[in-house]
Order: structure tokens, then sequence, then C-alpha cells
């Protein structure tokens, strides 16, 4: 079952949205203020959040901006009375997956959330090639000329992460929280000597990475 986190802090609309979602078969959380959906979406797992922009304490904008800085990958509708042009392009801009005006049309919002979920599903099962080297997100493997390529279930983690944000930066507490979880207590060190383990296994030559680049002092990007 598809879990939802409906962000609105009108309670009639929030009620409504709860009701549809759960008669298509989701599972519904509802938060009416942006600071406690902020910090929900980053310790807890949603398939989709359905995000107001007029919020309480945090509006929609800066929640969708922190929950992509913070390395949140889920996909967000944000839910707008702003019909201007100048403001969907910021919340695209600024990580949203798509957008719906109020008042909306349930049917189109519905057909919104399953396209956003089968976008996020295929992702998550697709295949991501780079040099001689494939990611099978599906069978959870890399695969280099066909052949399996042994890795830990963290380096396939930390691979993933790396390949589901590539061209972003992403620092060392970022890479914590999306391989081994918020909360986890380990030191960032461990972050580079995971890093110097998988750049031995998807570079030619690990000494002169390709794909797997340090940014100084700020983190690493992966380009590919």
């Amino acid at each position: 079952m598809k879990r939802i986190l409906v962000v609105e802090d009108e309670q009639a609309i929030a009620f409504g949205l709860r009701l549809d979602l759960q008669n298509e078969g989701y599972a519904v959380d509802v938060e009416s203020d942006g600071q406690a959906a902020f910090e929900r979406a980053k310790k807890e797992t949603f398939d989709l959040i359905l995000l107001d922009v007029m919020l309480p304490r945090k509006d929609g904008f800066d929640v969708c901006r922190d929950l992509r800085r913070a390395g949140c990958r889920t996909p967000i509708i944000l839910l707008t009375a702003r019909a201007q042009e100048a403001e969907i392009v910021m919340g695209l801009e600024l990580g949203a997956d798509d957008y719906v005006t109020k008042p909306f049309s349930p049917r189109v919002l519905r057909a919104r959330v399953k396209a956003a979920l089968r976008r996020a599903d295929e992702e998550d099962t697709g295949v991501h090639a780079f040099g001689d080297l494939e990611v099978d997100f599906g069978r959870g493997e890399l695969r280099r000329g066909g052949r399996p390529v042994g890795l830990t279930a963290l380096e396939f983690k930390l691979l993933a992460a790396f390949v589901r944000n590539r061209g972003r930066l992403l620092n060392r507490s970022h890479l914590l929280d999306l391989v081994w979880g918020p909360g986890t207590f380990v030191t960032e060190r461990v972050v580079d000597n995971h890093v110097v383990t998988l750049r031995k296994k998807i570079e030619p030559d690990p000494a002169q990475p390709r794909y797997l680049l340090n940014v100084r002092g700020l983190g690493y990007r992966f380009d590919a």
C-alpha cells in the first residue's frame, strides 16, 4: 500500500483529500503545519507528499526546498491557489515534481498522484548505465559487461544514493541520512571510507576518479 503525506492546514480540504485517497487504496497521513511536516518527512518514509503552499510556520516552498536539500527524493505535488506562472516555475525549480491549482478536480488530482507514483516506481526499478557498468535498481545489482559486480548491501545503497542524485552535491551528513538512516550514530569518516571502497569497484582508475568526484571541503558529486 502506497503511503501519502497530505500537508494542508484547511481542515475541510484535508479531510476530503484523506477520504478520497483512502478510497483509492492509499494509506494517508495528514499534517497541518509546515515545520512539523518537514520534520516528519525527513524521519519517515512516504511514497508521495501532497504539499499545500500556504502553511503556518513554514510555507510549502520552503518545505520543498529544505526537503530536497536534506536529500529527500519523495515525489512532491504542490497544491496552490497561486496560479501565476512565476510562482509555479519557482515551485518546480525548488524540486517539486508537479503542481495542482486550487480549486482542483479530485479526478485530476488522482490522475496526477498516480502519474507521480508511476514515475517514481519506474525510476526505482530502472537501469542506469555509465561507462561499462549498469546499476539495476529492480534487481539491486551492479553489472559490468552483463556480469554482476560484488557489492555489499551498504555499498549498493551508497551507489544508489549517488545515481539518484547524480549531478548534485551531497555532503557527508546527507549521505549518512540517505544510506545509514537518520539518527544513525557513525562518524562522517565512515562515509569517506566507503566512498574509497566504492571507487575501487566502479572507477577505471580509482586514483583519478571519473564518476564519483570529491568537492573539496563540501562533499561528493556523482557525474555519470
